[in-house]
């Protein structure tokens, strides 16, 4: 049986640098790269929840914008939702993540070279084709 799980994802973008964050040891997809977020719980917004999340992982307030792309990938036997939101900072950047290692601001060019977790590759894809970030 095929489960889903319903995730948020941030395009944390400042000025021309967008956030990509890599997955800390002992974490699912470990050393992988991801756009910061989590789960929405039941009953909760996914605008909401992400705002929840970045706020616990990375302690940084944030105005979500327009959702960028949604997608469903397979991992395993979980069927990962993806919504992925636009968001500016509303205070300083982050610099350390509860579920991360490693935070990197990189151009939009550059996000290509990473190895990113399944569910952020169409994301990735989204945002190299569209060009939406710049």
């Amino acid at each position: 049986m095929t489960l889903e799980l319903e995730v948020v994802a941030a395009v944390v973008r400042d000025s021309e640098q967008i956030l990509a964050c890599r997955r800390a040891p002992g974490k699912a997809a470990a050393g992988r790269w991801e756009f910061p977020g989590g789960k929405v719980e039941p009953g909760e917004e996914p605008r909401a929840a992400l705002k929840r999340e970045l706020l616990e992982e990375l302690g940084v307030h944030v105005q979500i914008g327009a959702l960028l792309i949604r997608s469903q990938t397979l991992v395993g036997e979980l069927i990962i939702d993806l919504a992925a939101y636009e968001a500016r900072l509303l205070n300083n950047r982050p610099i350390r993540s509860t579920d991360h290692d490693l935070l990197e601001w990189l151009s939009l060019g550059d996000l290509e070279g990473l190895d990113w977790a399944s569910p952020d590759v169409p994301v990735v894809e989204a945002l190299v084709a569209t060009d939406i970030v710049s």
